[in-house]
């Protein structure tokens, strides 16, 4: 069974955060579908090339990918790392946490 990538328009809103995580600060682009469906993130650290970078960059691309093959970004975020009391432990599932709507349902 082959499954198609939904993929997003060239043309397209974008919002931009900063976020820190484990005292390392990133910045968060995310693009949606026009239906509000989450897309793209990209994940960047002011160290370009550090170790956190790549990661949170490779995190961010496979990510990415997945969305756009139809993964619901819950059980994205549901995967990642979490300490004791539910936070996330990494760049990516911080960023999905901020996405996310507060409702809780799919995007």
């Amino acid at each position: 069974m082959t499954i198609g990538r939904r993929r997003l328009p060239q043309r397209r809103a974008s919002e931009t955060f900063d976020l820190e995580v484990a005292g390392l600060t990133y910045i968060v682009t995310a693009s949606r579908y026009e239906d509000g469906h989450l897309g793209k993130v990209f994940i960047t650290s002011p160290k370009l090339g550090s170790a956190a970078d790549t990661a949170a960059r490779d995190a961010a691309i496979v990510a990415s990918i997945a969305l756009q093959y139809g993964a619901p970004v819950d059980v994205i975020r549901r995967a990642l790392c979490r300490d004791g009391s539910g936070r996330a432990n990494g760049p990516l599932g911080a960023a999905l946490d901020r996405l996310a709507p507060a409702d809780g349902s799919p995007t």
